[in-house]
């Protein structure tokens, strides 16, 4: 069976994680992937550690696998021809290069290189787009949140702002990235010819805000922080029981609720006209919750947890870090990827979440080292080795 992508050329000349994560699953999916590189120090996110795995950051691990390290100096124009080259063959080109101005010095914007290849579907990723007053100004993952409005709803009601512990702008950006790239795949097989993509940091973290949005839209309030309640959904958040430990009660439908009131002997509740509907229910929060929480602390986590399945009312353990890992669910759908690295032996990363029946993933190749296949994709473009050693001397390579 082959692959989705199977076929298919990417340029990757991007770095950090945005842009990476999106290569990454393009590769995934069966893509050849060209991860270019600045010779002697390469994409900037191999030196963000602790924890390295020997001379390797595990951030550029967890995001790197399935590609093709190229180290190249797009400053010469020796280097620019090669880069050429690889794109006038490729299928989709990725830069972060924060200006236009730069790549336009360069010869890598849109215009330039859609004239060599008017097939090419060209993936821009910058912190604010192309166009608007900020164009061009440098972004950053937490800069994106703290602008989102999202780190002033996250977090206890009064406490300071919070951050999402983990990139979710870089991540979600790469994510709509791999969107719009498909997206303009299959355009091109309708019009024979590839288009630009204008991705940016800001408007892929603002998503997360869409309930939140639509309730200011619909009402002009400003959204506040609530913790672990859901400002809309109640009861829906995590609960403790009588060991101690915490876990997820989500009553999101009226049936539920009452599904609930029946296995944890609240009779009353489910009687009682504060609490009837969803709306009554977060409109009477502070009433509500007190006997929610006390009856769960009667009983331990794990009763709860296998009553309440049995009832159908959704539950989740709150899982550690580990223990989410070594989740037999997860690891019985080979979410859990296990590759060889040349000097590093076996790691592991998590899958890309797509399972196919007929075209599955592919997991295949490690995180390159840096230029590790320079000469391999220089041969395939017809450079001798002689060549490639005057590149090299000249520091082009």
């Amino acid at each position: 069976m082959t692959t989705p992508l199977a076929g298919l050329r990417v340029i990757d000349q991007t770095q950090a994680l945005a842009g990476p994560y999106c290569g990454m699953m393009l590769g995934d999916l069966g893509a050849d992937v060209i991860k270019i590189e600045r010779p002697g120090s390469g994409d900037q996110s191999r030196t963000w550690g602790p924890p390295f795995v020997g001379t390797e950051s595990t951030y550029y691990l967890a995001v790197n696998r399935n590609k093709r390290s190229v180290t190249l100096n797009i400053t010469a124009a020796a280097g620019r021809e090669i880069l050429y080259k690889l794109v006038d063959d490729a299928d989709i080109f990725m830069t972060n290069v924060a200006t236009t101005a730069s790549l336009q010095k360069y010869g890598l914007d849109y215009e330039t290189l859609r004239e060599r290849n008017p097939r090419l579907i060209y993936a821009s990723i910058s912190g604010y787009g192309r166009t608007g007053p900020r164009a061009g100004q440098f972004g950053y993952d937490l800069v994106s949140q703290g602008e989102s409005g999202m780190m002033a709803i996250t977090g206890a009601p009064g406490a300071g702002p919070m951050r999402f512990p983990t990139p979710i702008a870089d991540m979600t950006c790469g994510l709509f990235t791999l969107a719009g790239i498909l997206a303009a795949l299959e355009a091109r097989h309708a019009t024979g010819v590839g288009q630009m993509l204008d991705m940016s940091l800001q408007e892929g973290q603002l998503t997360w805000l869409e309930n939140y949005a639509g309730a200011y839209f619909a009402t002009g309030e400003e959204p506040q922080q609530y913790g672990n309640r859901h400002p809309q959904i109640a009861p829906y958040e995590p609960v403790e029981a009588l060991d101690g430990k915490w876990f997820i009660l989500g009553v999101g439908s009226d049936n539920t609720w009452r599904k609930f009131c029946e296995v944890a002997g609240l009779d009353v509740l489910a009687g009682d006209a504060r609490f009837n509907t969803n709306a009554d229910r977060v409109e009477n929060y502070d009433a509500l919750m007190p006997h929610v929480r006390a009856v769960i602390a009667q009983r331990p986590a794990h009763e709860w947890l296998e009553l309440l399945r049995l009832a159908d009312v959704p539950v989740g353990k709150i899982n550690t870090v580990s223990e989410a890992l070594a989740d037999p669910h997860l690891l019985e759908r080979n979410f859990i990827v296990e590759l060889e690295h040349p000097s590093l032996g076996p790691f592991r990363s998590l899958a890309t979440p797509i399972h196919m029946s007929m075209t599955p993933l592919r997991y295949e190749q490690h995180p390159p080292m840096l230029g590790e296949h320079t000469h391999q994709v220089l041969e395939s473009l017809g450079y001798t080795a002689t060549h490639i050693q005057q590149l090299q001397a000249a520091g082009v390579i």
